[in-house]
């Protein structure tokens, strides 16, 4: 085994401790750079891979964005080459999902019949999006998880049709600002008071709704969504389940739609554990060490682990923590000893707007523009609770944020830094 540049005594050690064969549930971002990060590490066990969707591991941030719009063809957002998979020497099986887990053999059934086993279960299986009631099977309604989804939506998003987007979160606001860029007549929706209202508290969030208004993209904000209105369906045909002809709020207004988009959250994929004995709370319960069982770890969306600094368990839905994730769930199926603490992080980008945000904005943190000038925006943000930096936000300062990053770093006890 080939020893890597850190920890080298502790890598050494784990060599003669490692699993024999290592399973990944889950061929995502999280999955892949699992693997990727096991052979970093000098692991030369056996590496299967199994995946539910019939693709290789892609990239999820460009969905809403590039492959949405059409400015990226769907092979552009794989994250890796044929090759490059193929010299990480992993069994690759697409196309089945798993469907149970027994944790004492550590034994995956899929469900086309396969039984995997072996000595280190990584569960990656990501979270499914939240749909309205009612919506099931209606046309014309939209969610956007995969790449599926975004070819699906692509091809809905004709510049004649009126969308409706349920949601004004991350994704919601990233897909009303791709469609209104196609041309398309939007409407963004959600009981909230302006987009990303939670992610980035009121002030940048106000900011964003004047960015979106000036582009075109109505805002029907401060309301509740019912759910959908949709034409009749007819038994035996196609369109037996109807077509979506708008959204109804919850005072009774409906706002007419030829598409709806429903970016309402999304929940963990973990119903295939539910008589694996594993602990499960929005998320796979996990400890520091992202360990939800002996020879059991989780990564990425799916993981719900104890980080040490915040005292609590947290879950993180962002592409950097799927990386960041499986590199400390490689090092800890190798014997590593240290607990994550990632500082969170996660970026968007809407109309001419990069906004990228180092840790976390609670309620009723306190903002001060640090560098440059919100009514231009173009700045960065600092935000204080309780009297502590707990967050960094900047809006096309891509420079100057990371550097002040170092001011959400110096927050954290050092000893816990993860990186």
């Amino acid at each position: 085994m080939s020893v890597g540049n850190d920890g080298t005594d502790r890598v050494a050690e784990a060599s003669a401790t490692a699993p024999g064969r290592v399973l990944v549930v889950g061929a995502s971002a999280a999955g892949l750079a699992t693997v990727e990060a096991l052979r970093r590490k000098g692991y030369e066990g056996a590496i299967t891979v199994l995946g539910d969707e019939p693709h290789a591991p892609y990239d999820r941030p460009p969905l809403s964005k590039q492959v949405l719009s059409g400015a990226w063809e769907p092979g552009r957002a794989a994250l890796r080459t044929a090759a490059a998979l193929t010299a990480l020497d992993a069994a690759f099986v697409l196309g089945d999902a798993a469907v149970g887990l027994d944790t004492a053999t550590r034994t995956v059934r899929t469900r086309a019949g396969r039984e995997l086993t072996a000595d280190a279960v990584v569960i990656a299986t990501g979270v499914r999006p939240r749909t309205l009631p009612g919506s099931a099977g209606l046309w014309g309604v939209h969610v956007l998880r995969s790449l599926d989804d975004a070819l699906a939506l692509r091809a809905a998003l004709v510049p004649t049709a009126r969308l409706v987007v349920v949601g004004e979160g991350v994704l919601g606001s990233e897909i009303a600002a791709t469609a209104r860029t196609l041309g398309l007549d939007v409407t963004l929706a959600g009981p909230l008071d302006a987009p990303m209202a939670l992610q980035v508290g009121p002030v940048v969030s106000a900011a964003l709704a004047g960015l979106h208004r000036e582009n075109g993209v109505r805002l029907r904000f401060g309301a509740g969504v019912a759910g959908v209105t949709g034409t009749a369906g007819v038994a035996g045909t196609a369109g037996e389940h109807g077509r979506v002809t708008g959204v109804r709020l919850a005072g009774g207004e409906v706002l007419p739609a030829d598409v709806v988009v429903v970016a309402i959250g999304a929940v963990p994929a973990t119903e295939w554990l539910a008589d694996s004995g594993l602990g499960l709370d929005n998320g796979v319960v996990c400890d520091s060490r992202c360990r939800a069982a002996d020879g059991i770890y989780a990564v990425g969306d799916v993981a719900r682990f104890h980080h040490e600094h915040l005292g609590r368990a947290v879950r993180l839905e962002n592409r950097t923590n799927a990386t960041e994730q499986a590199a400390a769930v490689a090092g800890t199926i190798l014997g590593e000893d240290r607990p994550y603490v990632p500082v969170p992080y996660f970026w968007t980008d809407q109309f001419d707007a990069k906004l990228q945000i180092h840790g976390v904005i609670p309620a009723g943190a306190e903002i001060e523009v640090v560098e440059g000038d919100l009514a231009a925006r173009r700045f960065v943000a600092r935000f204080t609770h309780a009297g502590a930096v707990t967050g960094v936000l900047g809006w096309n300062m891509p420079k100057q944020t990371r550097l002040r990053r170092q001011d959400v770093v110096d927050a954290f006890p050092v000893t816990a830094l993860a990186h």
